[in-house]
C-alpha cells in the first residue's frame, strides 16, 4: 500500500517553523513580513480563501492587510488598490484574489502588480525569472508539490516525471521546477496521444488536468510517486482529485489524498514567498540564518 503524503500535516509543520523564522527575523533585524490581499466582490469561496490566508499569516506572526472593494468596483478602483499595495512599505507581497467580477479585466489588473511583490509567483515576469533560474517568487502550488516530493524522500534527479496539464498556474511552472531538480520531464495534455502509455513510463506523476479520477491505477508504473493536484466533484458531489485514488494507491509507492494533499501546501508556500520577499526588500544577504 502506498505511503500517504499528508499535506495538511506537512503544511502545519512548515507554518509552525515559519513562525519561529519570523520571530528570529523580527528580533535580529526588526523586519516583520507583510502580506496583502485585494478582494473584490462577494464571492463566497474567495471570502473563505482570504480568511484562511489571513489566519495563516497572523498565526505565523506576519503583518496582514486586506483591502475589500465592492462588487461594482471599477477598473480604476482596482488599479488604485493595487497602486496602494505597490507603495506600502509594510507589505512585501500581495495578491489580487481571483476570480474578479466579470466586468473587470483580470490581466490588466494583474500586470499592474509590482513584480517584486508578486505573492503568487504567477506574473509573466515572475515566470520568466523561474525560466531563467533567477531569484524570485515561486508559484505556490508547484512549490508545494516539490516540498511533498521532499517529504516522500523522492529526489527527482535522474527520474522521469510526467506532468498532466499545461496551465500557467500549475503545469508549466511544475515542469520547470522538476527540470530544475534534474528530472527528465514530459508535459502531457488533452491532445497527447495514448496518454496512459506515456504515464506508465513515469517515476513521478503530477496530475493537474481538472478531470475527476481520470488517472487510473493501470496507467501507473509500479512504485511511482503520484501527486494529485486536481480538485473536482464527482457524480455524487463528492470531492475528488484527478487520480482514481483507490486503484492508484494499490500501485504507487506514495500518493497524495484529495482533500488534504496538495491544497494545504499552497498557503504555506504563499507565506514562504512573502518571507523571502521581505528578506530581498531589506537586502538581507544572510538568508541562511533564517532558513
Amino acid at each position: 500500500m502506498a505511503q500517504i503524503l499528508d499535506g495538511k500535516a506537512l503544511a502545519q509543520r512548515l507554518r509552525t517553523r515559519m513562525a519561529e523564522r519570523v520571530a528570529r527575523l523580527r528580533d535580529d533585524k526588526g523586519i516583520l513580513p507583510g502580506l496583502g490581499v485585494i478582494l473584490v466582490g462577494d464571492n463566497p469561496a474567495s471570502q473563505v480563501y482570504v480568511r484562511n490566508k489571513g489566519i495563516a499569516s497572523r498565526d505565523a506572526g506576519f503583518h496582514f492587510e486586506e483591502l475589500r472593494l465592492p462588487e461594482n468596483a471599477s477598473q480604476d478602483d482596482v488599479h488604485a488598490a493595487i497602486d496602494r499595495m505597490n507603495a506600502a512599505a509594510d507589505i512585501h507581497s500581495y495578491l489580487v484574489q481571483l476570480p474578479l467580477p466579470k466586468h473587470l479585466d483580470e490581466m490588466k489588473a494583474l500586470q499592474r502588480i509590482a513584480v517584486e511583490k508578486d505573492a503568487d509567483g504567477l506574473l509573466p515576469a515572475s515566470l520568466g525569472q523561474l525560466v531563467a533560474g533567477l531569484p524570485g517568487p515561486i508559484p505556490c502550488t508547484p512549490h508545494g508539490v516539490m516540498k511533498l516530493l521532499e517529504e516522500a524522500q523522492c529526489d527527482p534527479r535522474g527520474k522521469h516525471a510526467v506532468v498532466i496539464g499545461r496551465s500557467n498556474i500549475v503545469g508549466k511552472p511544475m515542469a520547470l521546477l522538476l527540470l530544475r531538480a534534474d528530472a527528465t520531464v514530459t508535459i502531457c495534455h488533452s491532445r497527447t496521444p495514448d496518454l496512459p502509455a506515456v504515464v506508465r513510463g513515469a517515476d513521478i506523476v503530477v496530475a493537474a488536468v481538472g478531470r475527476a479520477r481520470m488517472v487510473k491505477g493501470d496507467w501507473l508504473k509500479p512504485g511511482a510517486v503520484i501527486i494529485d493536484v486536481g480538485m473536482n466533484r464527482d457524480e455524487q458531489g463528492k470531492l475528488c482529485g484527478d487520480v482514481d485514488y483507490d486503484s492508484a494507491s494499490a500501485v504507487a509507492s506514495a500518493i497524495t489524498p484529495v482533500p488534504g494533499g496538495v491544497g494545504p501546501m499552497t498557503i504555506a508556500m504563499l507565506l514562504e514567498n512573502t518571507f523571502q520577499a521581505a528578506l530581498r526588500a531589506a537586502g538581507v544577504s544572510d538568508a541562511g540564518a533564517y532558513a
